[in-house]
């Protein structure tokens, strides 16, 4: 295993263990059984190496593969991209427990500060990845050419929307309402086909 693999590989086992608190680079690097100055060959900034490690989890959760089947509509491949996103946060009981940790380590008073810079990174990289879905389906011809930036923020809110309700008691089910929405969603967008 490469060293660059065996940092990202101890800090990803890091950020899944909830412990956002510990994820310094002394921290991974004493995790990964690196020195400081092997670490920053890799990884020159804490920041980096926190968009790695992320830009690899969504990689290894939701490969972009999907994007690029022309053979299913454009509208419907972003529709189950976005779904994708929503259900990384889980239904139920688990969806209320990845909410408490997203409070208590981001949202809450009490949350340290360096801590919440980390849903930055997090926040970032889901625009990232929205962003680079709508460039494919602008190269393919199948959506307008516009502020795909904007285009990301709208749909992100609506993921996060979809999300909250998943943590919900709700008497119906999300999963209907999730469809629903995502249609409408992107039927704000300027699609071509």
């Amino acid at each position: 295993m490469s060293t660059r693999r065996k940092i990202l590989d101890a800090a990803t086992s890091m950020l899944e263990e909830g412990n956002g608190q510990q994820l310094t680079v002394r921290a991974v690097a004493a995790r990964a059984g690196v020195g400081m100055g092997t670490l920053r060959h890799h990884f020159p900034t804490q920041r980096v190496l926190l968009d790695a490690v992320l830009a690899s989890m969504y990689e290894s959760a939701m490969p972009d593969d999907r994007i690029h089947d022309t053979a299913l509509p454009a509208r419907q491949r972003l529709i189950d991209n976005l779904g994708r996103l929503v259900a990384a946060i889980g239904i139920g009981d688990e969806a209320r427990a990845r909410w408490g940790d997203i409070f208590r380590n981001y949202i809450s008073p009490d949350a340290p500060d360096d801590v919440r810079g980390t849903y930055a990174a997090f926040d970032e990289q889901a625009a990232r990845r929205v962003e680079t879905w709508l460039s494919v389906l602008v190269e393919q011809g199948a959506l307008e050419e516009g502020d795909n930036t904007a285009r990301a923020h709208f749909l992100l809110c609506v993921v996060n929307g979809l999300a909250l309700w998943r943590a919900l008691p709700l008497a119906e089910s999300a999963l209907a309402r999730e469809v629903e929405a995502l249609t409408f969603a992107t039927e704000a967008l300027p699609f071509t086909q």
